[in-house]
């Protein structure tokens, strides 16, 4: 097999770049005897050139100034790892103005300015690579433009954070509360020192907006995607749904509704135990996606890591040295102009079943008082818990899950609730998502 070489140049080298670097280094030979594709590592750009890294570079390999690479005619590919927006999106423009393909793990950056990116690199005849962006070393953005290609995609269910899925797994095998287990998460590497935008569900919908972007052949906003995260999650919920026969999950949906419309949001939700994903622990990812023609599909694997993510990373330099990224990229509905326009259902217009926990005062004619608030919001009741025990004011914990109903509605009915003079607080709603199974 005749092999063809890609030199490439790596801007970043932190631990994601550190991997990717110990991949090319490594495997080079195996991976030229397995693909045909010979990949060069011919220059690592950081703003740091002194602190000991878990890799050793060759000499004069590693350097501080961008145009090395940029200036390079040799280097067909700039591979993007410096995270953020501001200096990510202005290197982008500088790689492609070079006529340098990039590939890239920045999902921030292609969920927020994805369209201006795309734009320039159809300008410069160039491609983006961008597996990595979502679910670290699942080949979840192959698998939606290639695999799934023959499919119209009906529905995508998605474990798109790592330390979210950690910290839930957590507390529900040992029932420690959050705090509790975030610093445990801190502390073991799988969350951040400022785990913001993983537990707020920022990060999960970045993916949402690329993966639902690739999925639904729609461009989207941040502003088109519901999010709400997981930072009141309390033990007590956990132990109410494992009750009930549910674990929380903080889940990425996007949905073509009957309507016509597509909904796209990230929260809490309580899945069933049965569901796949409700068996996905600790921090993995997974993704399951409706096609209709396949079916309900599954993906599972490593969300983060130095190792997984450099996995994506060199997969996608494979598939430009084949020349198969350069064709599908152009070909994508965001990046040609084909994209379709398909209405955002709102989130109040969203239909769902809730649970809701709640303290009412334990005297008689408070169940139908709350009932009574609930039914005049259209709000049927499935099936109510309570438990002995006592609370402030001389409170019981009760618990009701619904027939579906919209949001809005439940919105309205909060509000409410959270006015009687028998509920002590603003009641807990998380909202309770029932994944469709194959009909065959």
């Amino acid at each position: 097999m005749e092999e063809t070489k890609l030199r490439v140049g790596l801007i970043g080298f932190g631990t994601v770049g550190t991997g990717v670097a110990k991949l090319i280094l490594e495997e080079a030979d195996a991976i030229a005897a397995r693909t045909g594709v010979r990949l060069e590592l011919a220059c690592v750009i950081d703003k740091d050139t002194t602190t000991p890294r878990r890799i050793r570079l060759p000499e004069g390999l590693l350097s501080d100034n961008l145009d090395r690479l940029l200036n390079d005619p040799s280097i067909a590919v700039g591979i993007e790892l410096v995270g953020g927006t501001t200096a990510a999106r202005q290197i982008h423009h500088q790689l492609l103005w070079a006529g340098k393909h990039i590939v890239t793990a920045n999902k921030a950056l292609l969920a927020e300015y994805g369209e201006e990116l795309y734009s320039a690199a159809v300008q410069a005849n160039r491609c983006i690579g961008f597996e990595a962006s979502c679910c670290g070393g699942i080949p979840i953005i192959l698998a939606i433009r290639s695999g799934l290609a023959a499919n119209r995609i009906l529905g995508l269910y998605g474990i798109f954070n790592g330390t979210c899925n950690y910290i839930l797994s957590k507390m529900t095998k040992s029932g420690s509360d959050f705090k509790t287990v975030l610093a445990e998460a801190q502390s073991k590497g799988y969350a951040e020192a400022d785990p913001t935008l993983d537990i707020n569900g920022t990060d999960t919908a970045h993916k949402l907006a690329i993966l639902g972007g690739l999925a639904f052949e729609r461009r989207i906003s941040m502003s088109d995607i519901y999010v709400e995260g997981i930072e009141r999650i309390e033990i007590e919920d956990i132990r109410n749904a494992r009750e009930m026969g549910y674990v929380i999950k903080l889940l990425a949906i996007g949905q073509m509704n009957g309507d016509g419309t597509l909904s796209l949001r990230v929260h809490p939700s309580l899945i069933h135990e049965d569901t796949p994903l409700a068996a996905v622990s600790g921090p993995f990812n997974a993704v399951s996606i409706h096609g209709h023609a396949v079916g309900r599909t599954m993906f599972y694997g490593r969300g983060a890591g130095m190792m997984a993510t450099a996995s994506a990373v060199v997969a996608d330099l494979i598939e430009i040295g084949l020349g198969s990224v350069q064709r599908t990229f152009h070909s994508i509905p965001m990046v040609s102009g084909r994209q379709k326009t398909i209405p955002i259902k709102p989130i109040d217009e969203i239909e769902c079943r809730f649970y809701i926990r709640l303290m009412a005062k334990d005297e008689p004619g408070v169940v139908a008082k709350y009932g009574r608030i609930l039914a005049n919001h259209k709000i049927s009741i499935r099936g109510a818990i309570q438990h002995e025990g006592r609370g402030p004011e001389n409170t019981v914990p009760v618990v009701i899950t619904t027939h579906p109903t919209l949001e809005r509605n439940m919105f309205n009915a909060l509000d409410e609730l959270s006015r009687l003079k028998v509920i002590s607080g603003r009641p807990v709603c998380i909202r309770i998502v029932d994944i469709p199974e194959d009909s065959e």
